[in-house]
């Protein structure tokens, strides 16, 4: 079996051409492309630290926990393409991935995920590509996540270009979980995998449950709030009254 630098090898001889000038200007292009997805990143990034330093004050918790970012190395984004029988080229590369820029929200609560979600679409510079709600409609295996492939427009000195970037919004468990079961699923060789398969479906779910009884305690405990700040409030109008 080859491994991923031979792969890699292999498809960068594919890709560039004979020509070493042409060769050179290639890479050069391809530079500028991954800076551009780059900052494709930090423009997401951006917006969602802004939205989370606002919650931060506006509410008692904000919604987003933590956010972390990554973009796909050279030698993945080509594998990824001749995987799906596309054209390696530049062009192949904004045309046909939408994930070589990519943003993680992790938040406390399943319903703190549809709220960030909703407030990042809500912005008039951000188009909305395509959903995959994982949580209402897990993988196979127990996977959950919330996925947005959306468009930002990213401002350099000659031109303004619209990137796309992916965003998966997710819980502190959901997170847990799926870190987890990339590091078993990818770095071991077991015989009795359906075994194992079985069992990592069985831990998701029960994550999934855990999260939704977390939130039902968090409601619980804000109505509980609310109700004894209504009854306080009632009282001291009282004590105005019969004073």
């Amino acid at each position: 079996m080859q491994g991923r630098d031979e792969i890699a090898k292999e498809l960068l001889d594919e890709l560039l051409p004979e020509n070493p000038e042409d060769a050179v200007k290639l890479l050069e292009e391809l530079n500028i492309l991954l800076m551009r997805y780059d900052s494709a990143i930090r423009e997401v990034r951006t917006k969602l630290e802004i939205l989370n330093d606002e919650l931060s004050m506006t509410s008692p918790q904000s919604p987003i926990a933590s956010v972390t970012s990554r973009r796909k190395k050279a030698s993945s984004i080509f594998e990824k393409l001749k995987r799906q029988g596309d054209e390696l080229s530049l062009k192949s590369i904004e045309d046909n991935l939408n994930d070589v820029a990519g943003v993680r929200v992790i938040c406390s609560f399943v319903d703190d995920i549809y709220k960030v979600a909703r407030m990042l679409v809500q912005q008039d510079d951000i188009s909305l590509i395509q959903i995959k709600d994982y949580i209402q409609n897990p993988k196979p295996n127990g996977y959950r996540s919330y996925h947005m492939i959306i468009e930002v427009p990213v401002f350099f000195s000659n031109e303004k270009r619209p990137m796309r970037c992916e965003v998966q919004i997710r819980t502190t468990a959901m997170d847990f979980w799926a870190s987890l079961e990339h590091q078993m699923k990818y770095k071991q060789d077991v015989e009795n995998a359906d075994e194992i398969i079985g069992e990592l479906k069985q831990c998701a779910d029960t994550i999934a449950a855990t999260d939704m009884k977390m939130l039902e305690i968090r409601t619980k405990i804000e109505k509980s709030k609310a109700a004894r700040e209504a009854r306080e409030l009632i009282e001291a109008q009282l004590q105005q009254v019969t004073k």
